[in-house]
Order: C-alpha cells, then structure tokens, then sequence
C-alpha cells in the first residue's frame, strides 16, 4: 500500500517520479525492466526511486491475511527451536481432532522433499498413516526407506512395518525392515537381536538416512501403542511414575527429553534418541492437546529440522516458548 506523506503541492518532479515508480512496482506488480522502459529512464534509476522510496516512508508494505497469525506462529516456533522450517496447519475448531489437517500438510511437504538417491527412515502412527493418501507418489530413482522400528504382528493397520512399506511402495524404493517386534521380552533378547542377528546392521543404514519423517506419542491417555497391548496399563501407569510423558520411537522420555529410567526403555527394538540425533534432516509430525508434553521432550532431544503440526498446538508451544 503507498502512503502520501507530503501535500500534493510540494512534491517536485523527481518526488513525482520516485512516487511513480514505487506505485508501478509495488502495486502494478511491474518489474524494475518494465518500469524503466515505461518511464523512460534507466534501470538503475528506478532501483534507486524503489530504495529512496521504502526509506522515506512513502510504502507502507501491509499483509492482511487468515494466515498472517500462522506465519508468527511459525516464525516463533523457528527461532525459539532452531528450526529450519515450521508448518502450522489452521484448526477451524480448536476443539476438534487435528490429526488429518497434520496429514495433510505433511503429506504435502514430504511430495517435496523426496528425490532420487534419497534415503528416509520412517517411523510410524495414525498421523503418520493418515498421511499417506496425500503424499504425491512417483517412481523415484536409487530411493530407500528404512524403518525405524520393529513390527506389530497383531495389528496390520497399525503396523511399522507396513506403514514402511506402503510409503516405499509410493516411489517404487527399496525397503529395510526391522525383522522383530518393537518390544521384546527381555534387554537380553534385545542383544540378541541385535548382535547375533544382524539386526544391528538395519539400525546402522537408518542411522545415516538423508532424513527421518517421524512422529511421538503421548501416555496420559491410551494412544494406538497402549491398545495394542504392548504396553501394559500397569507400564503405562509406572512409566508416568518415572516421568514419562510419551514416547518417540519407543524411547520413552521425560519432560526434558531424557530416555526414563524404565525397563520398557531397554526393551524397545527402535533406533535410540542417541542415533536418531545423527540423522541431520528430521521432520517431526505430530499435534493435540495429549502430545503437548512429549512434542516440547522431543524437540528438546531429537533437534529435529522441520516441525509439521496444528496451529493450537503451536500457540501451545510458543506461549511456552515465551515463558
């Protein structure tokens, strides 16, 4: 928007000028080619005209828009979290389940990210699964996805195994599963696994990725990973007693972001927040009220890159931020 600052009668030629070129460039949307040929000066002139302009006051540059509270939102969430990039998904009822409006602009962004001669660890969960319709798949060139997780053999629909294999399925990649169940028994059946089975070796490829596409989960309430019985209501119940407020990969941690000191902790057949800290591109996929707690936990351990969430939970971190 241009703004007179000064009565008409005491702009000069070169004021008119100036003015002009401000209202060709800004408000016709001309480039600074066009308005040279149009006013018949040079180039560099009218750069000069634009420049002199801003700086006297005479544009006033405003962005009125539903989404303009969105991109304060994300800026905060940046700059508070070291993040490279934030995306916040508008809520139109900030009671309702925020977890397709999540879906929907992950899936978009990772239609972006993917290339060839990438390699993606995936972890899982209902907001991660309800991305999948919404990721433009393609056949991709050299691709890998790798798991960052061991199996759920009762439940198909709410299996990492089978979230991994549907998105390599989308770019026609390779696929690297974990050949276990998520939790095992025993720490010693862990070991096991890993280093009398080779099962290390998936870890070691996961830990290298080019990026992790990931989500957390919260323990107050009973989310997929606790109705699936491979958490006890008693565990779950001694897990908060420790701290827990929720699990990243399994890894359950306190408010902190620090793995508790818990047994399940030391059952659990995914990649450690130790490792998953070595994977430099991480998007973190989550929202809602329940996942409060562990979205502050895991942004403070895993440093993730890019955060994908709803604009309540957003405003939830950044009132947090800011206190």
């Amino acid at each position: 928007m241009l703004k007179a600052t000064r009565p008409r009668e005491t702009l000069d030629p070169h004021s008119a000028l100036r003015v002009r070129a401000a209202w060709l460039y800004f408000i016709e949307g001309l480039t600074q080619a066009e308005i040279a040929r149009k006013l018949d000066v040079n180039r560099i002139m009218i750069t000069r005209l634009i420049s002199e302009a801003r700086r006297r006051g005479e544009v006033v540059i405003r962005i009125k828009s539903d989404l303009a509270p969105l991109t304060e939102l994300q800026n905060t969430l940046e700059q508070r979290f070291g993040l490279q990039k934030a995306i916040v998904a508008p809520m139109s009822d900030p009671q309702g389940d925020p977890t397709r409006l999540i879906a929907a602009a992950a899936g978009a962004y990772v239609s972006e990210i993917i290339e060839d001669n990438i390699s993606v660890g995936v972890g899982w969960g209902r907001t991660m699964l309800t991305m999948l319709p919404f990721i433009e798949g393609r056949q991709m060139t050299d691709m890998r996805v790798v798991s960052l997780l061991g199996g759920i053999s009762q439940a198909r629909r709410f299996n990492p195994a089978e979230f991994a294999w549907q998105f390599a399925e989308l770019f026609d990649a390779e696929g690297f599963l974990i050949p276990a169940p998520a939790l095992v028994d025993s720490p010693q059946t862990k070991h096991a696994l890993l280093e009398h089975c080779g099962l290390d070796q998936v870890f070691q490829m996961a830990e290298t990725c080019d990026v992790a596409v990931l989500s957390c989960g919260g323990i107050t309430s009973l989310t997929t990973s606790y109705r699936l019985g491979y958490v006890s209501e008693a565990e779950r119940r001694s897990l908060i007693e420790a701290g827990a407020v929720g699990d990243v990969l399994y890894n359950f941690l306190d408010a902190d972001g620090v793995p508790v000191d818990h047994p399940v902790n030391g059952r659990a057949m995914a990649l450690t927040t130790d490792r998953l800290k070595r994977i430099r591109n991480k998007v973190l996929i989550s929202g809602g009220h329940e996942k409060l707690g562990i979205l502050k936990a895991a942004l403070n351990t895993m440093e993730p890159t890019v955060i994908i969430t709803d604009e309540v939970t957003a405003s939830a971190l950044a009132d947090g931020a800011a206190g």
